[in-house]
């Protein structure tokens, strides 16, 4: 199992040299990949004075793909992974040509998280249609694979029309990993039929929800084996506690886990470079 850690994107701040410190300092830990959160827009909640969602106008986000390829050039072995980017909010051909100039740069390190995200504001802001985005996305990821697999695609969708034309340079593999994000039934069947990976972010059911994605997948001729599942989690109290939970997560067939001290008061962006080696020093022995 590969044991990977969250970027704290709303505390890292916006200096790059700490931006930057803190995936050197995981690639030297032992960490194998790194993982971003993803939101383009920030609502303004004084003029919504019902916001419930969790982010707004005054949270940090470094745009995922511009912040791999940032960071691809400082590191030789880190995975970039996004969990998730909110793809239907965005153009699947700029998307493709941006994930794969990622992967090109970082000598094929990039797997791609993505998801239907859940702000409407982002959605009319960026001129996509918020509705649809669940379906949309299954094509936009059909989309992709096809653009970075061949030289040029012609393509006529229900959403997408691509006239014999063609991205350039194509990664490395001729494919990215496309992992899916969420917990919603039809996402559940969805990463059955066609995901790479799953992100579940909401935990409790976990073991019912494998079951299913399984059983889709079985049903479509796949390998259930070969989807891989990550899950985020909090530092635990004790080291022990910690393999512990990463045994039992292991057991359930969940290949990645990465671990998030977002949220924990650390609010100095340096001493979230700190708390990373912290950790590790105390958790990597018993886990690698």
């Amino acid at each position: 199992m590969k044991i990977g850690v969250v970027f704290p994107q709303t505390e890292i701040g916006d200096d790059p040299e700490v931006v930057s410190l803190y995936a050197t300092t995981a690639e030297r830990l032992g960490f194998s990949h790194l993982l971003a959160y993803d939101h383009v827009l920030g609502a303004n909640t004084a003029s919504r004075p019902d916001w419930v969602g969790p982010y707004t106008m005054d949270s940090i986000f470094h745009e995922p793909l511009v912040l791999f390829g940032f960071l691809a050039g400082q590191t030789q072995r880190l995975e970039f992974a996004s969990a998730i980017l909110i793809l239907p909010q965005r153009q699947a051909a700029l998307v493709a040509k941006q994930a794969a100039a990622v992967d090109v740069l970082s000598g094929g390190r990039l797997r791609l998280g993505v998801g239907a995200g859940w702000n409407p504001v982002e959605f009319m802001a960026l001129g996509e249609n918020f509705r649809n985005r669940g379906v949309r996305g299954e094509e936009q990821i059909e989309v992709m694979r096809r653009l970075w697999a061949e030289p040029t695609i012609e393509y006529e969708g229900k959403w997408h029309t691509i006239p014999d034309a063609g991205i350039k340079p194509l990664p490395p593999q001729r494919k990215i990993p496309v992992w899916i994000g969420g917990g919603a039934p039809a996402v559940l069947d969805r990463v059955g039929r066609i995901a790479d990976g799953w992100f579940p972010f909401d935990q409790s059911n976990l073991s019912d929800d494998l079951a299913r994605i399984r059983e889709v997948a079985r049903q479509h001729g796949r390998d259930p084996d070969e989807i891989g599942v990550e899950c985020i989690v909090a530092p635990d109290a004790t080291p022990e506690a910690a393999r512990d939970r990463f045994k039992s997560l292991e057991d359930l067939g969940v290949s990645h886990i990465s671990v998030s001290m977002m949220n924990l008061g650390i609010t100095d962006p340096q001493a979230h470079v700190d708390a990373l080696s912290g950790y590790w020093d105390a958790v990597g022995p018993l886990c690698g």
